[in-house]
């Protein structure tokens, strides 16, 4: 994209070129970053600044609508809409699902360690197992469909990259009843355990959800993660960035900028209560997944 519109001040939008925007001031363009959006179809829009190795800046979305003049497809978007009908179908084929947080994303497993996985993805005979624990923070509606531990039930497995694809792509995961395990002993309902940055609460219990959306961008210092889908939102990397560099090739900050990104967290306030933070569970870097954007929005 070479154009993007700010609604930093709703009253007074204003259309930016890309080589108008990046000449901005670094504070400018820190405060205006996360109010862009697509000029053709009004998506969420990320700005990429120039990389050290010679790449444009550019302008960027994760939300063109399909008729979007702007919407380039891809086979990554491809890949990634493949994945949403698969999530799809999952809903209609299985009982239940469990995140498997140890799958290793595609970009970074050989072609054996592809065909070992692939043979794990078959839906599995699992015994369901409530959780008193975890019921007790769902709706009461999950705790009335709770279901006896005796009853085999078909367990698909899957990884957090088909999961976080699927949910940009508009799958009905985060809206679905499905079961999904987040190991062999807790339990929730999909539509509790799946929340965009943007819809992100603090839970009374301080139980952990799986929080999900698009990366604006990240400090100078490579302290916090900044989600476009809301400004009230920080995430703490400080203590993985560099294994989660590593995991994931992010090179550089611009690397960041527009990817989207799933993680299992808890949310709550900070000390000043004016800001909602995001912390990975445990520190853990499997319960992290991270897709880099493509060159072009």
């Amino acid at each position: 994209m070479l154009d993007a519109i700010c609604l930093f001040d709703e009253s007074n939008p204003i259309t930016y070129s890309i080589f108008k925007f990046q000449k901005l001031s670094d504070a400018d363009i820190e405060k205006y970053r996360q109010a862009l959006m697509c000029p053709a179809c009004a998506g969420k829009a990320y700005y990429r600044k120039a990389s050290k190795d010679g790449k444009a800046a550019c302008f960027g979305s994760r939300y063109h609508q399909a008729d979007c003049r702007e919407f380039k497809p891809s086979a990554a978007k491809e890949r990634e809409e493949q994945h949403a009908i698969e999530v799809n179908q999952l809903l209609v084929d299985s009982d239940a699902m469990m995140i498997d947080f140890s799958r290793q994303p595609r970009s970074l497993k050989s072609r054996a360690e592809r065909e070992t996985q692939t043979q794990k993805q078959a839906p599995i005979q699992k015994q369901a197992q409530t959780s008193p624990e975890l019921l007790s923070v769902s709706s009461s509606s999950d705790r009335v469909a709770a279901h006896s531990s005796n009853v085999e039930k078909r367990i698909a497995s899957e990884g957090l990259e088909k999961i976080l694809h699927s949910l940009m792509r508009g799958s009905e995961l985060a809206e679905s009843e499905l079961w999904v395990y987040t190991d062999e002993k807790y339990r929730w309902r999909a539509k509790n355990l799946f929340v965009n940055f943007a819809d992100a609460e603090p839970t009374e219990t301080g139980a952990p959800r799986m929080y999900w959306g698009t990366i604006s961008h990240v400090d100078k210092e490579l302290f916090w993660l900044n989600p476009a889908d809301s400004k009230e939102v920080g995430i703490p990397i400080d203590k993985i960035v560099e294994p989660l560099k590593l995991r994931f090739g992010l090179d550089e900050r611009r690397d960041f900028e527009g990817a989207t990104m799933i993680l299992f967290g808890k949310c709550f306030w900070n000390k000043a209560k004016n800001r909602k933070i995001i912390q990975l569970w445990g520190n853990d870097i499997n319960r992290i997944f991270i897709s880099k954007p493509e060159e072009e929005g």
